[in-house]
């Protein structure tokens, strides 16, 4: 039975919750596992989600070997293992090592950046970001200061069709149609005109300028810092970069609204090969779905926990997607796991009320005109930005909001029968028409 509706702020923790550091980076990585209910878990940090095919058949042979088996997908376009055994650090470290994914032990975890997945592919947007992607990663390796970075920051490159800058990175480096670059600092619509190709150095000088300002304050993210703090840092980085001969000029773009990901099917355009656009339910890869993929071509993993495949050679794409429909992945809008998303949960998670990933499926239906993330407590670990269907793991029962931005239309809560739940997110998404 569902309880009254209301409108309400959207729960959430506060920027001195986020801050408050009384101890250090807790964040996992590849390096320090993190002890969950099911295990040990590793969080590879995998720069703008590009695997080659043999780094990806490195990762598929550590989750076999060591871990569950599966691939989680992360929303920011990185993979975690889990149910590792707490003694496999030095063995695992070794696979990743020997696969290129550890260019540097030191920065392992602060490698935290996602890209625009089809720049330079569909003939969109007006920059590939390639080039910034690994420039921003090599300078990032080569920075001893950036190793003070958290592994909650996180870097944005987005090619100027303005998908990934809708995330809220703390630096987003977008591309701009006169051929420069455009710095945003945290989430304000200021930006700064820099020459592209400064733009890497110019998002490596801001987050070091960041380190600067936050020092004290306990502020892990820009939108952690103080008011005063945070107002100040954008003039601070116009000083560094002119002290560095970066060319500079203040301007203005709103951040979009909603991030976009890509629509799963053929990738339009083919300028570099054929290329796929693969959604996988609920981030998870079995073997079988990874060894498909990593086989295919080059991946770009997506901040929307999906997959892009390039590279793949005209006369193979058909049969691919093919088979990738019967493996259970999403090769079209009009999939029923299309825009369904969920934490870990239960058994994963000890602080879940539930088993949100059972719950996801069980109600998964026709597919719905709005995306809907399933939460096993109040902490919502990894929901998407923009509008969407919030479903929260309650002691009462699952509470159902439609989120836009920061706020919530409506409530309702639904109590622990299967039946209803369904019936009430299906509702909630509304039909797609």
């Amino acid at each position: 039975m569902l309880a009254a509706m209301s409108a309400s702020p959207l729960p959430s923790r506060s920027p001195g919750d986020a801050c408050a550091r009384s101890s250090g980076d807790a964040c996992p990585g590849a390096l320090r596992l993190h002890r969950a209910d099911d295990g040990a878990l590793a969080r590879i940090r995998i720069p703008g989600g590009v695997l080659t095919p043999r780094q990806a058949e490195a990762l598929g042979q550590a989750a076999e070997r060591l871990g569950d088996s599966e691939l989680h997908l992360t929303s920011r376009g990185n993979v975690q293992l889990r149910g590792l055994a707490p003694d496999c650090g030095a063995e695992l470290a070794g696979l990743l090592d020997e696969a290129g994914l550890l260019p540097s032990r030191r920065h392992e975890r602060v490698r935290n950046v996602v890209a625009s997945p089809l720049s330079g592919l569909d003939g969109l947007g007006t920059t590939d970001v390639r080039p910034w992607l690994t420039a921003l990663d090599r300078l990032l390796c080569g920075s001893d200061s950036a190793t003070a970075l958290s592994g909650r920051f996180l870097f944005a490159l987005d090619d100027g069709r303005g998908d990934v800058d809708a995330l809220g990175a703390d630096l987003t480096l977008l591309g701009h149609g006169d051929g420069g670059a455009l710095l945003r600092i945290g989430d304000g619509d200021a930006v700064l005109r820099v020459p592209a190709a400064d733009g890497p150095r110019a998002a490596l000088i801001a987050a070091e300028a960041f380190l600067d300002s936050a020092r004290d304050t306990g502020a892990w993210r820009v939108k952690d810092l103080p008011d005063g703090t945070a107002a100040a840092l954008p003039a601070e980085v116009v000083r560094r970069l002119r002290q560095a001969d970066i060319a500079v000029t203040p301007a203005r773009r709103p951040r979009p609204p909603e991030a976009l990901p890509p629509v799963p099917g053929p990738v339009p355009g083919g300028l570099h090969g054929a290329a796929l656009s693969v959604g996988v339910p609920l981030g998870r890869l079995d073997p079988a779905q990874w060894r498909l993929l990593s086989s295919a071509g080059e991946l770009r993993l997506t901040p929307w926990r999906g997959v892009v495949v390039t590279g793949i050679g005209s006369d193979r794409a058909g049969s691919l997607l093919s088979g990738l429909t019967r493996a259970g992945l999403i090769t079209g809008p009009d999939s029923p796991w299309a825009g369904v998303g969920a934490c870990i949960g239960q058994p994963g998670c000890a602080k879940s009320l539930a088993d949100v990933r059972a719950e996801a499926g069980a109600a998964v239906g026709p597919a719905g005109r709005l995306p809907v993330y399933w939460s096993g407590c109040e902490r919502r670990c990894g929901h998407p930005r923009g509008e969407w269907i919030d479903v929260v793991a309650t002691p009462d029962g699952h509470r159902i909001s439609h989120v836009r931005g920061d706020l919530t239309t409506a409530t309702a809560t639904v109590r622990d029968d299967p039946v209803d739940l369904a019936a009430a997110v299906a509702a909630a998404r509304g039909a797609r028409t």
